[in-house]
């Protein structure tokens, strides 16, 4: 038998604002600390020196992660213009530079190219699996990575500020998986003038916004506490992009065992991904078909 994992059943959301020179997996065993929770997980991976919303599930919320890490985001973001790095931030090393600076007008038409469905290749230094290795180990080994692109959505790109002729500020609103590393390098050849990320925050993480992120200061005064507690987002935050279905105390029971359960009349059509309810409270996530939802995630007594 395995060793029985130590901490409380608790299940819920804690949004972080993220500081910089973190890693994410370090402010998730920071929060499973704090609140002495046996489970933790984190929604969308940021760049240690990022910042912004980090959203931690806990106990029976890692269940909905999924369905956060899909959801739509929204980053800020500074582009050093006149230089690229081989990290394609500011922690890297220059390797290219160019005297050209684009005016606001074009940086502004420039932007258009990357909205909607593109292709986008990864930075060379990032987490993506090449023949079973993360590339940022590759890179660091000196060996030449080459990384296929990758579709993203970008629904919104825009110049928000101009401090100075070295500098733009940036606003993007994009879906799974993007590099927005990758769009201050690709931004900075289109421009003919190199780019590379300086500061990157990000804003919103589907339901989840920054300005209810806590500090690590605040976490670390309210660790092992109620008053924690009472910052904890309900585990059917991360479902609101999914329709919910009313079920029966008998459905429910069907549910939690894993059988398909009876669900009341709505407007959700056969075959789409919904969630079922008892008194307001998750049961379980599945396809929805005529009156039953089939699960495919369920909560057990989430708290």
């Amino acid at each position: 038998m395995g060793r029985k994992r130590k901490g409380r059943d608790i299940s819920g959301w804690l949004v972080v604002d993220k500081p910089a020179g973190m890693t994410s997996t370090a402010v998730v065993n920071k929060v499973r600390w704090a609140m002495d929770a046996k489970k933790a997980g984190h929604a969308g991976t940021l760049d240690p020196e990022a910042t912004g919303v980090l959203a931690v599930a806990l106990g029976e919320a890692t269940k909905t992660v999924p369905y956060i890490t899909d959801a739509l985001k929204a980053y800020t973001f500074t582009v050093r213009l006149g230089q690229a790095t081989n990290t394609d931030d500011a922690e890297g090393e220059v390797i290219a530079e160019s005297d050209a600076r684009p005016s606001d007008d074009d940086i502004k038409q420039a932007l258009s190219p990357f909205l909607g469905d593109i292709m986008q290749v990864p930075p060379k230094f990032s987490a993506v699996k090449i023949d079973g290795q993360r590339a940022y180990k590759l890179a660091r080994d000196g060996e030449d990575v080459e990384l296929c692109a990758r579709p993203l959505w970008v629904e919104e790109l825009i110049l928000v500020d101009r401090p100075d002729e070295d500098h733009v500020v940036l606003e993007m609103t994009c879906g799974k998986g993007g590099y927005v590393r990758s769009i201050a390098r690709d931004l900075g050849a289109a421009l003919g003038c190199h780019g590379h990320v300086k500061e990157l925050r990000r804003i919103w993480s589907g339901p989840f916004e920054v300005e209810g992120g806590l500090s690590i200061e605040q976490i670390d005064e309210m660790a092992k506490t109620e008053a924690l507690d009472a910052y904890l987002h309900p585990l059917e935050t991360g479902l609101a992009d999914l329709p919910e279905l009313k079920c029966t105390p008998e459905g429910a029971t069907r549910l939690r065992n894993g059988n398909p359960g009876m669900v009341l009349a709505s407007d959700v059509e056969y075959g789409d991904e919904a969630w079922a309810s008892l008194d307001g409270k998750a049961v379980a996530v599945g396809i929805y078909k005529s009156g039953e939802l089939h699960p495919s995630r369920v909560f057990v007594n989430p708290t």
